[in-house]
């Protein structure tokens, strides 16, 4: 069954009338349509029976190279609502349309042109569905996961080697970004926060050279094809503090506390509420500023959230990060992440590298 047809499936299920998709991945999941994105509608309507896209005209001819899909199109000249009461007509939708649900991550205006087309009917969001289907990943997006880990690590690796004192947090970032670029990979994310800057978690990587004794963050990322990486490590100059170890081993033990935790029927909240556990138990609750972790997909943040308020119940196939922090302000900042796949015996860790400092030279 293909994926608009598994979608088509759960709208008939749900008493759902119709989806309107954007540019984005949403659409790109269903039905492998990938638009220009800018401020001229364009749309994938699908409804328990049909689907039909509203497309600007003049990117029309190369986009049906990518779909069998129907079209309506529209000009500048003449705008989108007539195109788009003609798809809705063809669909069958504009008369009693009570549910639609509309892609979360579309344009405000683009929603608000569906629901005035379909006539005000009550609104959700194509998380429900689309979404929902995006949460477990099949086989071959999983082999598409551990290709890009593979150039994540070998990118940390760069990084790495390229510390020593005096060097600057952007050509620690810039040797990681050599080798996403040399395995075909598209960068990211390259944050290099060194001593104090890392207690920042998202850190914008500068011009600060590296000294003895500083903890450095380094977490990367890069997309190649349709999916991306994300992992963190930690560095240090010369010989690690005993504060520095203590807290590493904190944030160690709240790595290991989440994996534990995660498994098939668990909701997300009590992934998080493990690592948080440790941390707090510590006296550093106050701070872990963040939440455990995010999925990863066609999006480098996507479900599931573990947060403490998540409800999410845990299933196979789920690819998410774990990644508790501890940051002292004018200090450092530890994190130490992991993108797992989700088995039915618990977490499959997609990185081979250690999660010890890896303790570069003094001179």
């Amino acid at each position: 069954m293909t994926r608009l047809a598994t979608l088509q499936s759960m709208l008939r299920q749900n008493g759902v009338d119709a989806v309107a998709l954007g540019p984005g991945p949403h659409m790109a999941y269903i039905a492998d349509v990938h638009p220009h994105a800018d401020e001229r509608p364009c749309l994938l309507i699908a409804t328990p029976t049909g689907a039909a896209i509203l497309m600007p005209e003049l990117n029309a001819d190369e986009m049906r190279r990518q779909t069998d899909l129907p079209f309506f199109t529209w000009s500048d000249a003449t705008g989108p609502q007539a195109a788009l009461a003609a798809l809705i007509q063809s669909l069958g939708s504009e008369k009693g349309t009570k549910l639609v649900q509309v892609d979360e991550t579309m344009r405000a205006d683009f929603a608000l042109l569906v629901l005035e087309a379909l006539g005000q009917p009550k609104a959700a969001f194509a998380a429900e569905s689309v979404g929902r289907m995006r949460l477990s990943k099949d086989e071959a997006e999983k082999a598409e996961i551990l290709r890009n880990a593979e150039i994540d690590d070998r990118a940390m690796e760069a990084a790495f080697a390229a510390i020593r004192p005096g060097v600057t947090e952007r050509e620690i970032a810039d040797a990681a970004r050599a080798v996403f670029e040399e395995a075909g990979a598209t960068p990211l994310f390259t944050i290099i926060g060194a001593g104090g800057n890392g207690a920042f978690p998202h850190y914008a990587t500068g011009d600060q050279p590296v000294a003895v004794g500083d903890a450095i963050v380094m977490d990367i990322g890069a997309r190649s094809g349709s999916f991306s990486s994300d992992l963190t490590r930690m560095a240090f100059v010369g010989q690690p503090s005993e504060e520095y170890l203590r807290v590493h081993a904190i944030v160690e033990a709240a790595v290991q506390a989440a994996c534990e935790a995660a498994r098939p029927g668990v909701a997300a909240r009590e992934v998080d509420a493990a690592a948080r556990g440790v941390i707090t138990a510590a006296g550093y609750g106050p701070y872990f500023t963040h939440r455990t972790g995010h999925g990863l997909g066609l999006e480098g943040h996507e479900p599931p959230y573990l947060t403490s308020t998540s409800d999410t119940i845990l299933e196979e196939g789920m690819v998410f990060s774990i990644e508790p922090g501890i940051y002292l302000q004018g200090k450092f900042g530890i994190r130490l992440e992991e993108i797992v796949i989700l088995e039915a015996d618990g977490p499959r860790i997609v990185s081979r590298l250690p999660r010890e400092v890896f303790v570069a030279p003094a001179e």
